[in-house]
């Protein structure tokens, strides 16, 4: 399924849906409120609130239309940045920025980091300035809302529609998209801000605002509500379109923001619930960063807000209300970055201390096994941003590829040492193998009902036929090879020495030509999936000597070695099977000059 700019997947649409009843609720209890309180001021509420749900609307799906479009157009970026991850703590919290203000959300960054932590590719020290970065990263969308330009909103939408439903290239599309999602954005904070202007003068609700001048009492309803929204990117945005009306102060929108640092918290705390040590020590960095951030900095918010206050734009000509509503929006905005972007410099020389913290807030725990195997790198959390989603899609096949040369040097070992514990070893691996397709080609399947570029289809496509590779070659090994060696056993069928030293050197090149396949499938290789293709001459070259060898000693054996040369001739069978299926494998990967 291609993408049409269009599409919001299943998770984001209930969000989508929850945030504006969330404020239907609050506005309509707040409405009685306050007009129990005070006189109705002329205040048309069916307008107002027609104009406030209508604009969160559109700004809330242009939050999703720009988010979509930029994962599909910056996809493959992320992944290479992602592969340098583990260079220092300085790069990662660059990264982490850059990815969260793709994807726009930090859990799904946290969730990355995971997967590196957890498949050895980075220590959790490296993997805290990543976390750090991911904070920052949040305040882009801050600093987007924050530029006043409603004015050229339509102009936004018109031009990106035409991008998006007249062009022919996908790179344009998506920026289409974007462009057409940020007009919305903008649209829907006029709409907002204009169904706002009567509370100025209403005075209960200017009264209401006023209580939130109290630090902790805003902290603790920014909190809650990005909790409840889960995300803090849209609170900040709430916060700023209700600034740009005059309707809060800057220490009340930045004590909110603060709020809302600590709120996505929680998301990632209930995120890691029944996940790995790892994913329960990513969260608790989330949560000490993010909590530690806000008490350095609750006594100095009036010093926060007169730094901001000093290099943002000022309206000197305006008074009152007017003069609110020009520059608290940027002043919010800029104070959320700056907040950020100084815990980020303050923290990121402790990663290594808080890492033995967390380790010790969290200990390892080593759990009884009690299923055949889980998958390691597929998160559902990723499944909303298929380029990262279908990377750890490419690790966990991977793991599959391994455990199949497991099960080769098993059989190998098995029928050298004639040992029954090793074939049975093996059988248990290819439970594991089919577990793990299975696992795979649910999340496939998962990833499948996104919005996907071609490239991400073909990717789909490769994936599927690379897993079914590796399953039917583990099928081969214990359905077929693995009975011939408890039949061997059972009926004490010994091969002869010229055989045993065929059936070793082709084991060799087999196991060469996993391994290789492992590799190709594990970093794209196309010189690994080539050699693939060169090793098939070799093992030729050995069934044929094998072959020639039964055809010498065919008219000298009896009729009780005649059993024997059977079994032989299968064994050499299903030997060439699995390089044909090792080949398909490769086929995929390999360009088609070399495919044969």
């Amino acid at each position: 399924m291609n993408s049409s700019g269009l599409a919001i997947t299943r998770g984001n649409r209930l969000r989508l849906l929850l945030i504006p009843a969330l404020f239907a609720g609050v506005f309509l209890a707040c409405s009685v409120v306050l007009a129990a309180e005070g006189a109705n001021g002329g205040i048309d509420w069916a307008h107002m609130a027609m104009g406030l749900f209508g604009g969160l609307a559109l700004f809330l799906f242009g939050m999703e239309q720009m988010s979509d479009a930029l994962k599909s157009a910056l996809g493959d970026q992320m992944k290479e940045l992602l592969a340098k991850l583990t260079r220092n703590r300085f790069t990662g919290a660059l990264t982490g920025a850059f990815v969260t203000a793709v994807v726009q959300s930090s859990s799904v960054t946290t969730v990355l980091v995971v997967g590196f932590v957890s498949a050895g590719m980075m220590s959790m020290a490296q993997s805290i300035g990543v976390i750090m970065g991911a904070n920052v990263g949040t305040t882009v969308t801050a600093q987007i809302v924050a530029f006043k330009v409603e004015e050229a909103a339509l102009w936004m939408i018109a031009i990106g529609f035409v991008m998006l439903f007249t062009s022919r290239q996908e790179k344009i599309k998506h920026y289409g998209s974007m462009l057409m999602g940020l007009g919305l954005i903008f649209y829907g904070m006029g709409l907002m801000g204009d169904a706002m202007n009567p509370l100025r003068s209403y005075e209960p609700f200017v009264q209401l605002m006023v209580e939130m001048d109290r630090p902790l009492l805003a902290i603790i309803v920014g909190a809650l509500f990005t909790a409840l929204v889960q995300s803090s990117s849209a609170t900040t945005a709430i916060i700023i379109t209700m600034a740009g009306q005059g309707l809060i102060s800057l220490e009340a929108g930045i004590a909110i923001a603060f709020g809302a640092n600590i709120g996505t918290c929680i998301t990632a705390q209930l995120a890691a619930l029944g996940k790995s040590r790892e994913a329960l020590r990513a969260a608790m960095v989330h949560l000490l960063f993010n909590v530690g951030g806000v008490l350095i900095w609750l006594p100095f918010i009036s010093v926060l807000a007169g730094w901001v206050t000093g290099f943002s734009p000022s309206h000197p000509e305006l008074e009152g209300t007017a003069r609110l509503a020009a520059e608290v929006p940027r002043q919010i905005a800029n104070a959320h970055t700056v907040f950020n972007i100084a815990n980020t410099i303050i923290f990121i020389g402790f990663t290594g201390y808080l890492a033995r913290l967390v380790e010790r807030l969290v200990p390892a725990v080593v759990e009884e096994e009690k299923v055949i195997i889980r998958p390691k790198y597929l998160d559902d959390t990723l499944i909303e941003t298929p380029a990262l989603a279908l990377q750890r899609v490419q690790m966990e096949i991977t793991r599959m590829g391994e455990i199949v040369q497991q099960m080769l040097a098993g059989l190998r070992e098995g029928w050298l040492q004639r040992d029954r514990s090793k074939l049975e070893d093996v059988q248990k691996m290819d439970d594991q193998v089919d577990v793990l397709e299975s696992e795979i080609l649910r999340y496939l399947g998962e990833i499948r009902t996104q919005s996907l570029t071609e490239h991400e289809s073909e990717t789909v496509a490769l994936a599927m036929k690379v897993a079914d590779g590796f399953e039917s070659v583990g099928d081969v090994i214990e359905t077929d090879l693995v009975s011939l060696g408890y039949r061997a056993l059972d009926e004490d069928i010994h091969a002869t020495e010229a055989m045993r030293y065929l059936f070793q050197k082709l084991g060799d090149k087999l196991t060469t030509a996993l391994e290789a396949t492992v590799r190709a499938v594990r970093d794209l290789d196309e010189r690994a999936a080539e050699e693939v293709f060169t090793i098939k001459a070799d093992i030729d070259h050995l069934i044929g000597k094998a072959l020639e060898l039964q055809s010498q000693t065919l008219a000298q054996v009896g009729p009780e070695q005649i059993e024997q040369m059977r079994m032989e001739m299968t064994v050499l069978e299903n030997l060439k099977r699995i390089h044909t299926l090792l080949k398909r494998v490769a086929r995929e990967i390999v360009p088609e000059a070399v495919r044969a």
